[in-house]
């Protein structure tokens, strides 16, 4: 590669410099991990229709592929799977998520570590991903729809207008800061073309905001995990040792620094702060629900759908909410998906959103129907599905997983997957 001679320059302090530098001509390494939510680690490797290269050390659930097109696949689609560069996994496990707990991704996009984070918090607890780009937290809000994340909640603010509203609230905060991208030269075209000393140090910058932002909303005895992209001191341990200084309330516990040469990786910072002072605070709960003619409305569609009943039914615009349990007031916040989406307001009824198809379990629902590998094909594509059985809403499932909602009519299964979802793909 043509890496920036800057850069070079920098990097000579490490002592296996020429290794570092040779890593480059390998081609990058690539990573999936499996959605626990959905399959174990076991099943997926049994099921999986591409080779994969042995478990990520650091992420039981993560492994090593060769496969460069992974997005072309039904495990893709159904949420089976995240494509994620290998040492990018590394920081969540230094979070040690546990259930039940109130955990905040403060720049998650595009979602590789919040959907990791929800895996280990298997549905308990709050998660709240935030990310202040717009486009970028569209992309975010598909990516934990697709994985069927039922306790998230997804944001587009800026991390500072969200200090206030969430002071000392949250018992896990993960900062994976905007960084100069050292580690992605390989991974995304032109990035070594746009680096810059300069950027380096906007981007230092910027992260010392972002900490500060994560420092206030963390509640005493929380953990805070800080990470990068990037092989910068001054946007790694620099930035780090420069927040201490500024916070004695927080200690560092731990610290990792892949580099390509030393791990099968293309490189990524973590560090480890618990917080030993300082206050504990609350969430604003004060959701006005959704009225009763809405939910009138609604239920009549659950009853054609799925067994039982939804609660905590909060209508945001023209789509119905079944908000997550311990879910904070959402008035005055830039939201895009909270909790699970049932259904979307069609003039005067409710029809079923493929993101509740994408929540549950197929047991969930009162019809199902399971396509062959060309059925899924079809119905990825948009095209409706040939099927005798009792009219009605449907989940349409392949190899047991939900694929995404139809609406069953005389033999045939009407089409009802996102105009932005139909796509072309592949199983083996």
């Amino acid at each position: 590669m043509n890496l920036p001679e800057a850069f070079l320059k920098r990097m000579r302090s490490l002592p296996d410099y020429e290794a570092f530098v040779k890593s480059y001509e390998l081609p990058p390494a690539r990573g999936v991990r499996v959605n626990t939510l959905k399959m174990s680690a076991e099943e997926f490797a049994a099921r999986c229709p591409f080779p994969l290269g042995g478990v990520v050390p650091w992420e039981r659930n993560g492994f090593y592929t060769e496969e460069s097109k992974l997005g072309r696949y039904l495990m893709h689609a159904q949420g089976l799977f995240y494509s994620q560069e290998p040492s990018a996994m590394c920081a969540v496990p230094l979070l040690d998520v546990k259930k039940g707990e109130r955990v905040l991704d403060l720049c998650a996009a595009p979602g590789g570590k919040g959907t990791q984070i929800a895996a280990k918090l298997g549905g308990e607890g709050l998660l709240v991903l935030n990310e202040k780009m717009p486009d970028r937290a569209k992309v975010l809000a598909r990516n934990a729809e697709r994985l069927g994340i039922r306790n998230a909640v997804v944001l587009n603010e800026e991390p500072s207008r969200l200090e206030s509203r969430f002071a000392s609230c949250f018992d896990k905060i993960l900062a994976d800061a905007p960084c100069s991208g050292e580690g992605m030269f390989k991974k995304e075209e032109g990035a070594a073309e746009e680096w810059s000393e300069e950027n380096v140090a906007m981007c230092a910058a910027r992260q010392r905001l972002i900490l500060e932002s994560a420092a206030r909303m963390l509640r005493a005895g929380g953990t805070l995990v800080y990470s990068t992209c990037t092989f910068s001191e001054a946007e790694d341990e620099g930035q780090v040792a420069a927040f201490l200084r500024d916070h004695p309330e927080f200690s560092l516990e731990a610290e990792e620094k892949l580099y390509p040469h030393r791990v099968r990786g293309e490189g990524h910072y973590a560090a480890k702060l618990v917080k030993k002072d300082g206050e504990t605070g609350d969430f604003r709960r004060e959701n006005g629900f959704a009225g009763k003619r809405e939910t009138a409305l609604y239920r009549a569609v659950e009853r054609d759908f799925y067994h039982g009943e939804k609660e905590r039914l909060f209508l945001f615009g023209r789509e119905m909410w079944s908000l997550p349990e311990g879910c904070f007031s959402l008035d005055g916040l830039k939201v895009l998906r909270a909790g699970i989406p049932l259904a979307t307001l069609q003039k005067d009824r409710f029809e079923p959103h493929h993101g509740f198809a994408m929540a549950e379990p197929l047991s969930s629902f009162l019809r199902v129907v399971e396509a062959d590998e060309e059925e899924a094909q079809r119905y990825l594509r948009g095209e409706s599905l040939s099927r005798e059985g009792e009219n009605g809403w449907c989940a349409v499932s392949y190899g047991g997983f939900a694929l995404g909602v139809g609406k069953s009519v005389n033999g045939t299964v009407k089409n009802h997957l996102p105009k932005g979802l139909r796509t072309v793909l592949k199983n083996s």
